[in-house]
């Protein structure tokens, strides 16, 4: 059994942990912080961020990439993914716009995923697929841009 005083309220219960430092920082008791874990926590959430910006150009290549290379399978419940995401990845980069400082690191974390599940999706051969991301942002989020059959 663990010595529970050696741990700290971070390690006991995080949430607990979060609300007081919440209150600390409203109550100006900043020498009082937990400052190694607040730190950590802060970093973690830009972490978070960035993985979301990668999930949604992700998702949004894959519908992409099917759309272009699949065209018989074209319909609604893809074009609207496309819509969703398209939508998504606009307000998610509004909310965060340093984001778009790393949208081609993004771009292409998000399209060597986005190419493996197209082709699960499709059953289309891998290396039919594009090894770089064919499409730049602008046209990626562009709601007029569908790509054509390639």
């Amino acid at each position: 059994m663990a010595d529970i005083t050696n741990t700290t309220l971070y390690d006991r219960d995080f949430y607990a942990w979060a609300n007081e430092q919440a209150g600390l920082l409203r109550a100006g008791r900043l020498s009082d912080l937990d400052i190694e874990n607040l730190a950590e926590e802060i970093e973690s959430m830009g972490r978070s961020e960035k993985k979301e910006l990668v999930s949604r150009l992700h998702v949004l290549i894959m519908h992409l990439l099917k759309w272009q290379f699949q065209p018989a399978g074209r319909g609604t419940s893809w074009r609207l993914t496309i819509v969703e995401q398209r939508r998504g990845l606009a307000k998610h980069l509004a909310a965060n716009p340093s984001l778009k400082a790393v949208l081609a690191e993004a771009i292409e974390a998000a399209h060597d995923e986005a190419v493996v599940g197209a082709a699960r999706e499709t059953m289309i051969e891998l290396e039919l697929f594009p090894a770089v991301c064919p499409w730049t942002f602008d046209q990626i989020a562009d709601s007029n841009f569908w790509p054509e059959p390639g």
